[in-house]
Parts: C-alpha cells; structure tokens; sequence
C-alpha cells in the first residue's frame, strides 16, 4: 500500500507526476481531486511569448483628382489642405509621420533641433517622434523658416497631425 503524503495524493501519484513533467519537460502540471490541489513544477520556464515586428505603417492612398471635398470638413489639415500644401496664404504643414511623442530636442540638456524664424533644408532633422521605445528623426521635406512649431517637447502626436508649419 502506497504511504499518503498530502490528503488523498500518495508518493506513487506525486512520483509519477514529476516523472511526466520531466520526460515531457512541462514547466508545471497540477492534479485535482475533490478540494485537493497539488502542483509539480518542473526546472523549464514556459518559452517567453513571441515578439512581433512592428507594423509597418502604409502612405494613405492617393486621393483621384476631384475625389472628396475641399472645404473645411475635408481630410488633411487646417480647411482641408493635404500635407505640404499651402495654408491660407503661405506656408507648408510639417505632420507626424507616426504616433508617438514628439521631442525637439535630441536629449532633455540639449538645444532645440529648430526654432520659429529658423531656416531648415530639406533633408534636415526637425524633431524626434518616440514609438514603442524606438526614437525617430524626422527629416523635412521642405526648405523654408520655421513659422510655427504647434506641438510642445514630450507632447503626445497622432499620425497625420501637423506638428510645424515651413513658411
């Protein structure tokens, strides 16, 4: 007869557990009867889940000529204007390239990338947007002055949202 060690589970059970979790190398396996519970865990750790690349995030298609409003409902920027057009009478919108926070400076002690009345070319970097831990330098498209920066260090951006205006 088998010797009982806890409640109704007897060394034979328990021996046959570990046995099990050991040639099938589980981390853990618990066995239940009536109110009893008993748990034989193993030496492995269940593998960590596996990490998924980012998304890559897709250009919104173009629009066909003459395709959806122009008036102050339409998509895009301030009365509808698209990234890059002009505003009003002058100027050109800088977007958020991708959600996240966005930085004018490359660290907390250092100077702004740019600054109103700046002159920035296109190609230079203009701000970082931080996303899932990964910091991006935002390059202009444009040359011009920097006429206004709308966003403000460690402010959160959506995709799309206009972030500085290039007159």
């Amino acid at each position: 007869m088998s010797e009982k060690i806890y409640g109704q589970f007897d060394l034979e059970t328990i021996e046959k557990l570990a046995e099990i979790v050991e040639r099938r190398e589980l981390s853990e396996i618990t066995l239940s009867d009536g109110d009893r519970t008993i748990t034989v865990k193993g030496k492995r750790c269940p593998p960590p889940a596996p990490m998924t690349p980012p998304m890559q995030m897709m250009p919104p298609a173009p629009m066909a000529s003459g395709a959806g409003p122009v008036g102050p409902m339409a998509p895009g920027g301030p009365a509808g204007t698209p990234a890059g057009q002009p505003l009003g009478q002058s100027g050109k919108e800088v977007k958020a390239p991708i959600v996240g926070t966005f930085y004018a400076a490359p660290s907390p002690d250092s100077k702004p990338f740019v600054s109103v009345g700046d002159r920035v070319n296109k190609g230079d970097t203009i701000y970082i947007i931080e996303s899932m831990k990964v910091m991006s330098e935002v390059q202009s498209e444009f040359d011009g002055v920097v006429r206004e920066i709308t966003a403000k260090n460690g402010d959160p951006v959506e995709y799309g949202q206009t972030v500085m205006i290039l007159e």
